[in-house]
């Protein structure tokens, strides 16, 4: 069974930075394409950061790209997302998935959600 879960969420003020993990099992950050998606009230949850650890590759959305990292700790199994800079329009639920299918933007697994409040 996979089980993927995020922590790290909180509330901020503008500015600050905030480093989100999430633990898995069942699958492996060693090999699993991972990403961090979020999703605010009434909006469809957006991919906004995806790795492919065997090729190396990183994608972020140009709104966080420059200030949110994406790495992984193979040892503990736990991917991150470090988030520098932050907005209040960086505000929403924040989830991470693995497994993609194929080249698609889908993932079969993803975890429950953090939540990160920005205020300004």
């Amino acid at each position: 069974q996979v089980q993927l879960a995020e922590s790290g969420g909180g509330l901020v003020q503008a500015g600050d930075s905030l480093r989100l993990s999430c633990a898995a099992s069942g699958v492996s950050f060693r090999t699993s394409d991972a990403a961090w998606f979020r999703q605010t009230p009434g909006q469809e949850r957006e991919r906004i950061a995806a790795t492919i650890w065997t090729g190396g590759n990183v994608y972020y959305r140009d709104d966080v790209k420059g200030r949110f990292t994406i790495t992984r700790d193979i040892a503990k199994n736990t991917m991150y997302l470090q988030m520098n800079s932050l907005k209040p329009e960086d505000t929403a639920v924040y989830f991470c998935a693995a497994g993609r299918i194929g080249s698609s933007l889908e993932y079969r697994y993803m975890g429950q959600g953090t939540q990160v409040t920005v205020s300004s």
